[in-house]
C-alpha cells in the first residue's frame, strides 16, 4: 500500500503499482491474477535519471510498459505531469503522449522494417499531426545529427544499419516529440560494450542538452553506475532497496543488493559487505510469492520474522537510505545468529 502522498516536484510519479497478466486457474476453471509488479512506489523528477535494476523475472519490464500506458495496471496510480494515466481517458493520454516516449531493447523488433529511417523518425508527427511536411525533411535530418548519424541515413532501412545505428534510430524517433520523459528499457543491453558506451554517453549529452529524464530499466550494473542519479533495486516486483547511485553501491543496506554487487562483474571496488552474501538459488514465481520477506528464500539471514513479516521500505536506525530488510543497519552477522 502506498505510504504518501503524491510528491508535486514529481513529473512521474508512481504510487502503490499492481500490473501483472492473469493466467488459467487450476485445472483449468477461471483466470487468476499474477501482480508481476506488486505495491511499487516511485518518483522520477524533471531532468533526473533513476534506474531500476534486479535480475530477470522481477518485474523491470512489466513496469515500463504499465507506465507508458502499454498495460493496464491492476491497481494503483502512475501519474505523469498531474495526470493520472491509469484513469486517463483517451484524449487526455493523448495529450501528454509526446511528453512520454520510451526506447526498447530490441530496435530491429520495436522498429518497422519495411520503413525507411526518415519515416520512422517521423512516425510520430504524422500521429499527432505535430510538423508541416515541408518541414519533415530538415527536422529529420537534424534529429539524425543529434544522436550521431548524419542525413544520409534517412533513406536507409533498418537492415542496413548495425545494432548501435538502429538503436540510435529509435533515440531519434523517441526524441522527436519533444518528451519530458523517455523510458529505456534495457536500452544498451544487446550492444556491443564500445557501442553501448556511445549510446550511453549520448544520453547524457542529451539530458546536459534537453534537461529530459529517464526511466532507465537494467540489469547491468556497470551501466547503472555510469548513468543513474537513483538506484531502486526491484525483487519479485516490490522495490527492496531506493537511494542514490552513490548510497546504493557504496553502502547496500539489502541482502539482495549487496549479492548482486557481488555476483556482478566490475573493474570497480565492491562494499566489502558483499563479501559474505552469495545469491543462490532461482526467483520464485511472482504467481506464488513467498511469505513474509519476499527474499527469504534465498537469504543467508533470514529469521524467522523474515519467513512472517514482509517488511515495508523505509529508512531504518543505522541506515543511510530506505531498504526493505527488517535488519538493515545493524552488522551483516548479527541476524545470523538471531
Amino acid at each position: 500500500m502506498s505510504t504518501g502522498k503524491q510528491k508535486p516536484d514529481a513529473l512521474l510519479d508512481i504510487r502503490d503499482l499492481h500490473a501483472g497478466y492473469t493466467v488459467a486457474g487450476r485445472a483449468g476453471l477461471g483466470r487468476r491474477r499474477v501482480d508481476a509488479v506488486a505495491g511499487v512506489d516511485l518518483a522520477v523528477r524533471p531532468g533526473r535519471t533513476v534506474c531500476i535494476v534486479g535480475e530477470s523475472g522481477c518485474g523491470k519490464s512489466t513496469l515500463a510498459r504499465a507506465v507508458v500506458g502499454l498495460l493496464q495496471p491492476f491497481a494503483g496510480s502512475v501519474s505523469f505531469a498531474g495526470l493520472d494515466l491509469a484513469t486517463a481517458g483517451r484524449r487526455e493520454r493523448r495529450r501528454v503522449a509526446n511528453d512520454l516516449q520510451m526506447v526498447f531493447q530490441d530496435p530491429y523488433t520495436s522498429l518497422n522494417p519495411r520503413m525507411r529511417v526518415a519515416e520512422i523518425v517521423a512516425e510520430g508527427w504524422h500521429i499527432h499531426k505535430e510538423m508541416a511536411p515541408a518541414d519533415e525533411g530538415t527536422e529529420v535530418e537534424s534529429l539524425l545529427t543529434q544522436v550521431g548519424l548524419d542525413g544520409s541515413y534517412a533513406t536507409r532501412r533498418l537492415h542496413e544499419l548495425s545494432g548501435g545505428q538502429c538503436q540510435r534510430v529509435s533515440i531519434a524517433r523517441a526524441l522527436a516529440l519533444r518528451p519530458k520523459l523517455i523510458v529505456c528499457d534495457e536500452a544498451v543491453s544487446a550492444l556491443d560494450v564500445s557501442v553501448r558506451a556511445q549510446i550511453l554517453n549520448l544520453l547524457a549529452d542529451l539530458q546536459r542538452e534537453l534537461g529530459i529524464a529517464y526511466l532507465f530499466i537494467s540489469h547491468d550494473l556497470d551501466v547503472v553506475r555510469h548513468i543513474a542519479d537513483e538506484v531502486a533495486v526491484m525483487y519479485l516486483g516490490t522495490i527492496v532497496e531506493h537511494g542514490t547511485a552513490a548510497q546504493v553501491f557504496e553502502s547496500p543496506q539489502h541482502p539482495y543488493t549487496q549479492a548482486l554487487l557481488a555476483a556482478a562483474p566490475s573493474v570497480h571496488d565492491r562494499p566489502d559487505t558483499t563479501t559474505t552474501l552469495p545469491l543462490t538459488g532461482e526467483v520464485p514465481s511472482p504467481a506464488d510469492p513467498p511469505s513474509g520477506c519476499r527474499f527469504h528464500t534465498r537469504c543467508p539471514l533470514a529469521t524467522d520474522l523474515c519467513r512472517t513479516d514482509p517488511p515495508d521500505l523505509r529508512v531504518r536506525t543505522g541506515a543511510p537510505h530506505p531498504s526493505a530488510c527488517h535488519y538493515a543497519g545493524e552488522p551483516a552477522a548479527e541476524p545470523a545468529a538471531r
